[in-house]
């Protein structure tokens, strides 16, 4: 029955369907959500491998990953924020291998040559799913700043961190090593792209990413 003082036709219409909460940091944390993040991801990357970006739809990742879609939006708004999320999971693994003690080189340039090397390899590996990654990044809005910051961070750790003096494993990047490293993280991105939509060569993105380091580190 309508309340008094109002019609029925406003006491009928359906109230709009909720947005999806966000998870909060302790939800995220627990052993169960962790392990549903990872599924969601790991399809996403799957379905970018097969199709590129336009391969990850978000029922289509729902699917594949066994969690309802409304699960999923409560992960991630959308397919920018689920590949960006990816990208820096992927760059993450590179990190690992990245160990200060394992890098190649005598000196921070061919060290970051070292770094840069794996990057890259790691990228050209499966084109479809670099193109999704990298095409997300690129268009992600100031709604994905906490995951595109997160990528930038990655790239910029790896890179600074292989500036530093390996003679002191406590040693941290200065602020020179950091800005230093975002412009060549700069540069970087800007040749993955060209490569991506076939304007170089795998080549040309390693010839142009030494030449920036050199002109950059080494004043010899």
């Amino acid at each position: 029955m309508a309340r008094a003082g109002t019609t029925k036709t406003e006491t009928d219409v359906p109230a709009p369907p909720p947005a999806p909460a966000q998870l909060s940091g302790a939800e995220v944390g627990s052993a169960a959500q962790r392990e549903r993040r990872r599924r969601i991801l790991d399809a996403t990357l799957a379905l970018a491998s097969k199709g590129g970006y336009d391969a990850v739809q978000m029922r289509a990742v729902a699917d594949k990953a066994d969690v309802a879609v409304g699960t999923l939006y409560r992960y991630f708004p959308s397919k920018v924020h689920l590949l960006v999320t990816a990208l820096a999971r992927e760059l993450e693994k590179v990190e690992s291998r990245a160990d200060r003690n394992v890098l190649l080189g005598d000196t921070a340039v061919e060290r970051l040559r070292f770094v840069l090397d794996m990057i890259t390899l790691a990228m050209q590996k499966d084109p479809l799913l670099t193109e999704a990654m990298t095409r997300a990044f690129m268009f992600a809005d100031a709604s994905a700043t906490s995951e595109v910051n997160r990528v930038a961070t990655i790239i910029d750790r790896l890179l600074a961190g292989a500036m530093i003096d390996d003679s002191d494993p406590k040693a941290e990047p200065s602020a020179q090593d950091l800005a230093i490293a975002r412009v060549i993280s700069d540069v970087w991105m800007s040749n993955l792209v060209q490569w991506l939509t076939r304007r170089a060569s795998a080549t040309d993105v390693t010839n142009r990413m030494e030449l920036t380091v050199k002109l950059l580190l080494d004043r010899d």
